[in-house]
């Protein structure tokens, strides 16, 4: 296996430490927007270990949460494919 395979597609795991280190991406235009896409934005700000595109919004799940903040600090409001980009921790929601 190389390593620059595709990340899983697991970012559901409920435990702390992964709720503070995904980020949820929002406004997301996944008509044109892949996964593969996605994983390439992202992996600028750390190791991603899972990552999941849904219509019209993604996960990414990192490592740890300082990869997490980096990339919502990094990414939130990038304009993507003529759409800004809503980005949070993915703890937040689930308050």
């Amino acid at each position: 296996l190389s390593s620059n395979t595709m990340a899983s597609n697991v970012t559901n795991k409920t435990d702390p430490r992964s709720m503070n280190s995904r980020v949820f991406i929002g406004n997301l235009n996944t008509l044109v927007v892949k996964k593969s896409d996605v994983e390439a934005i992202f992996s600028n700000y750390g190791k991603i270990v899972g990552c999941s595109v849904h219509k019209g919004f993604a996960f990414v799940q990192y490592v740890n949460e300082r990869n997490a903040w980096a990339a919502v600090a990094g990414e939130d409001g990038r304009m993507i494919a003529g759409q800004p980009l809503i980005l949070k921790i993915s703890f937040r929601d689930q308050v």
